[in-house]
């Protein structure tokens, strides 16, 4: 392979993309990386069975924060429960035609077993043990994903199984300190996915300290290269803040953001026994 594939993968998502000279090793892997796309259109083809397993047994290899190893994958193999998560994610009715889904949970559950198994004190229940299992599940989310890509299948993360995370808890019998971080849906894609251009990496790639130069002028230009090459088919509450000429990425963002959502997730991760000190 050569570095043009790479180039043209990160020349379509950064305006500010790095030019390699030379190929790397696993190129392949990087470029596939830096041109994949969220999926939500998928052939009938079902995905076969011992790939569930494999692409959960890669994922859980991956890195875990003190090997702790806090978090789950739930496989929803049966179509009444793939059908029954679709009807508790409202507005995302895309997920009902997936072939399958993995719900991806935090697990801090085990560790308080161990605690109580081996009559040795639990002195970390606050914030922190909640936060390290989402992060043991986003890494183990992000590990299939790219598994699952290279094997030749299209992916799309679902978030808001936390808009409705009290269902999908009693969907799926978790149990306390056990909670829905990301349901994920996959199949074999029926269109190639398109790659969404990302913020230039002078806003996002910092080195030795963080920094905010120039920050509005970034992402106006970002904006108005998202608005020229990837416009919105439709701008969020135009009832509320009307019709814009020049309706850009934080635009969006900012409309998205201007209602409540999940307000109600503390409450529940209180109600699963987490703590919040």
């Amino acid at each position: 392979m050569t570095s043009d594939a790479i180039n043209q993968a990160l020349a379509a998502r950064f305006q500010d993309a790095p030019d390699l000279a030379e190929v790397p090793r696993g190129a392949e892997t990087l470029a596939a990386m830096a041109g994949r796309g969220s999926c939500r259109a998928f052939r009938d083809d079902p995905v076969p069975k011992d790939w569930l397993t494999l692409l959960s047994a890669v994922a859980l290899s991956s890195p875990t924060k003190s090997d702790l190893q806090q978090r789950d994958i739930i496989m929803l193999r049966s179509t009444q429960v793939r059908r029954q998560l679709a009807d508790l994610v409202a507005g995302q009715d895309w997920v009902r035609d997936a072939p399958m889904i993995a719900v991806f949970c935090g697990n801090n559950r085990r560790q308080r077993l161990w605690h109580a198994w081996k009559e040795v004190p639990f002195a970390n229940d606050h914030f922190d043990a909640a936060f390290n299992a989402a992060g043991d599940a986003a890494i183990a989310l992000g590990a299939f994903v790219t598994a699952a890509e290279a094997m030749g299948l299209g992916c799309c993360p679902i978030s808001a199984v936390r808009n409705a995370a009290q269902s999908v808890s009693s969907l799926l019998d978790l149990p306390d300190h056990v909670f829905p971080f990301a349901g994920l849906a996959f199949g074999f894609p029926a269109q190639a996915p398109k790659i969404s251009k990302r913020l230039p990496l002078k806003v996002t790639y910092h080195e030795d300290r963080y920094t905010e130069n120039d920050l509005k002028v970034a992402v106006d230009d970002y904006d108005a290269d998202r608005t020229a090459t990837q416009p919105y088919a439709k701008q969020r509450f135009a009832d509320r803040f009307g019709l814009s000429d020049s309706y850009g990425w934080s635009d969006d963002k900012a409309r998205q953001y201007s209602t409540p959502e999940r307000a109600d997730f503390g409450a529940f991760m209180r109600a699963k026994g987490f703590r919040f000190d």
